[in-house]
């Protein structure tokens, strides 16, 4: 059974919502004129997405709502963790870039990290996003969605802020480090 599959108690729905309601209350300026009782509706009609968000949780991305999709109806969760989320550090970009190394191979990549939680990683343009709402990965870097140009190179992309600037990098996708890892997003 994947992770993002698994039944949470109810101890442990009712501990995450008061943790995301306590976190959506702190932060106004990601979700300015939202309401958290539109946000805990919507979570409630979709049971699943809880377990997804304890998850990014337990691996440290500290989610929270950063947009609304209108054309969708659906909020946008990310991992709003001051860095990149501990629990998901060290690992390559994607499963290729993993079973391409033949010595040191990390214990899995970002990608299929992302698809057991049931989140995706950030595109460019939603870290960019992310970075207006506060000041993310200072000293960290995070795996980003990847162009398929690039990926097709060999090649992959993340993020970080440095002396003020948030900047893309690219590196060999079969790369990994202590101080990278992925932040994901959940439409809700």
């Amino acid at each position: 059974m994947c992770a993002r599959n698994k039944q949470l108690t109810k101890q442990q729905s009712h501990n995450l919502l008061d943790t995301l309601k306590q976190r959506f209350e702190q932060h106004e300026e990601r979700h300015e004129k939202m309401g958290w009782d539109n946000i805990l509706l919507k979570l409630n009609e979709n049971p699943e997405k809880l377990s997804v968000l304890h998850q990014m949780e337990e691996t440290g991305g500290e989610p929270d709502v950063i947009g609304y999709e209108a054309e969708s109806g659906m909020f946008l969760f990310c991992d709003c963790s001051k860095e990149s989320p501990a629990g998901r550090r060290s690992l390559c970009y994607d499963r290729t870039a993993l079973e391409s190394r033949k010595k040191n191979k990390p214990e899995s990549s970002a990608v299929d990290r992302a698809n057991e939680m049931g989140i995706e990683l950030l595109t460019e343009d939603q870290y960019r996003l992310l970075q207006t709402l506060g000041e993310f990965d200072l000293k960290t870097s995070s795996w980003l969605e990847t162009p398929q140009e690039i990926r097709e190179r060999g090649g992959a992309i993340f993020g970080d802020c440095r002396y003020g600037q948030v900047f893309v990098y690219h590196n060999g996708a079969d790369s990994y480090y202590a101080a990278r890892g992925f932040r994901g997003i959940l439409k809700v």
